[in-house]
């Protein structure tokens, strides 16, 4: 048992109501510069959509992640050892401009400083590449709510699971069918960018598992942009490097939650750490995509277990790491309640973002548009869901239709419990028997209502305290050659520059 920490997130969809704060954070703190114009690396998406950059989930286009080969091995989808030296220098898959989009600004001195005129002055916009005049047709949030059409939204690779009738029903009433979708970096715990990158420049860290690049390192040949199935690594035009979402550990070592989390309206984010058998990583992602979610949820580890806790002693992690692991929200939802899914897990890079399914789409359809429809009827109608099941399963279990019917139905078992405690429309008998059929008990649903519902930072973010630098200049520890024995679990490779 090799015992590894990682900080894990979940993002809970039924709260998330689209209004990109955590994106505009993101871009204030990170990229806001030159060469960086173009990139989000935080993006929240309307789905069914094409996403940002433009059909990122196509991975026929794009060959992104892992496959299983003839053999039974994994092996990176966008290169092979045979060819890996010739797409250093033209990789066919490798995602254009015209993917994202070209960045922009406007000529405000048109507007401060017109000639006198009859016509209100206005600012055309200018390319921030060029810096000529042009024309946009395409941007970072381009299909945001549909757009008020659906054009955009037919083209979501996951709508090819549904029927043609299925599809007609979804864009019936098209604002009612949507759903939204944050998206950063997962860092997985099998990153396909970590393997295909040639120069070593993107790590894993050792003492909390969050991916970076080492901008010293970083040569720019972008196989990691290829390779990651999530397109959330980007290339700085400017300074030649690729750059992606850092989970902005310099806050997280001081205690701050990221900026996205702390910046969200809707309080959907979690963060804790979760422990894992990193020898068990490999075959898991070998399983058939129907069992990857189960395959993934293995692999964890329970951080109360005597024999985990002393493999972790055994790795280097620290006992704070232990004791947040113990507090983690993230290990409640995942595995405990079993109510969060991780995004595309068919990609086998085991993303340790997860996600909980959003249940309102449900009641929609279910309700006939009427929210707060009768709850009886609504339990046996989530198959009807306004957002068909097989479009979620597509999403968030690698089409397996009963993981997320599970989690639909234990969402609503929760919704119906606490109605029948403070409110009559339900009684006690039909709340038990929804508990009962949905697998949880009183217990269970009043704790997920209060995880969900909770405003508390310090419930949602659950990290150690202990700031990397005051740890690391603890008497004895040495950073340049360290080992894990002073278990703090700093286990950095002097010759990756951390």
């Amino acid at each position: 048992m090799d015992v590894r920490a990682q900080t894990a997130m979940v993002f809970h969809l039924d709260k998330c109501i689209g209004c990109h704060t955590c994106s505009v954070a993101c871009k204030n703190v990170w990229t806001d510069r030159p060469g960086a114009e173009y990139m989000w690396w935080n993006n929240v998406e309307t789905k069914p959509g094409t996403g940002y950059p433009t059909l990122w989930e196509d991975q026929i286009n794009y060959n992104g992640g892992w496959k299983v080969d003839e053999e039974g091995r994994l092996q990176l989808r966008c290169q092979s050892k045979s060819d890996a030296f010739v797409k250093l220098f033209y990789n066919p898959n490798q995602p254009g401009l015209d993917d994202y989009y070209e960045p922009w600004t406007y000529q405000y001195d048109d507007l401060f400083d017109p000639e006198q005129g009859d016509d209100q002055p206005t600012a055309r916009p200018i390319s921030q590449l060029t810096g000529k005049e042009m024309k946009i047709e395409a941007g970072p949030n381009w299909d945001d709510d549909l757009s008020g059409s659906p054009i955009y939204a037919e083209n979501d690779p996951n709508l090819q699971v549904l029927s043609d009738e299925d599809r007609r029903m979804l864009f019936e009433v098209e604002r009612l069918s949507m759903m939204y979708l944050p998206r950063i970096c997962n860092h997985c715990a099998n990153p396909s960018c970590v393997a295909a990158c040639p120069s070593g420049a993107i790590y894993k860290r050792g003492e909390d598992g969050i991916v970076l690049i080492n901008q010293e390192i970083c040569r720019g040949w972008r196989n990691c942009i290829a390779a990651c199935p999530y397109k959330k690594i980007y290339f700085n035009w400017v300074t030649g490097k690729s750059e992606k979402c850092i989970l902005c550990y310099p806050r997280i070592e001081t205690g701050q939650a990221p900026a996205c989390f702390h910046s969200c309206v809707g309080r959907i984010r979690y963060m804790g750490v979760l422990l894992y058998d990193a020898e068990q990583v490999e075959s898991a992602m070998q399983a058939p995509d129907s069992g990857l979610v189960d395959a993934q949820r293995a692999v964890l580890l329970d951080p109360s277990d005597p024999k985990v806790i002393e493999g972790a002693r055994r790795s280097g992690i620290s006992e704070a790491m232990l004791e947040t692991a113990r507090r983690s929200p993230v290990w409640k939802y995942v595995m405990e309640w079993k109510l969060a899914l991780p995004l595309h897990p068919e990609f086998r890079t085991m993303p340790m973002l997860y996600y909980v399914p959003p249940l309102m789409p449900v009641m929609g359809r279910a309700g006939e548009g009427v929210y707060g429809h009768d709850l009886d009827e609504l339990f046996g109608k989530i198959e009807e869901a306004r957002l068909p099941m097989k479009y979620l399963a597509a999403l968030f279990s690698a089409g397996n239709v009963e993981l997320v019917e599970g989690v639909m139905r234990k969402l609503l078992a929760v919704r119906i419990a606490m109605r029948a405690k403070d409110l009559d429309d339900v009684s006690q008998a039909r709340a038990a028997r929804a508990l009962r059929d949905a697998d949880l008990t009183q217990a269970q649903a009043e704790a997920i209502y209060r995880l969900t519902s909770l405003c508390d930072e310090h419930a949602r973010y659950v990290m150690p305290p202990v700031q990397r630098e005051e740890a690391m200049s603890e008497p004895g520890c040495r950073p340049d050659a360290c080992k894990g024995e002073c278990g703090l679990g700093f286990t950095r490779p002097p010759e990756r520059g951390r």
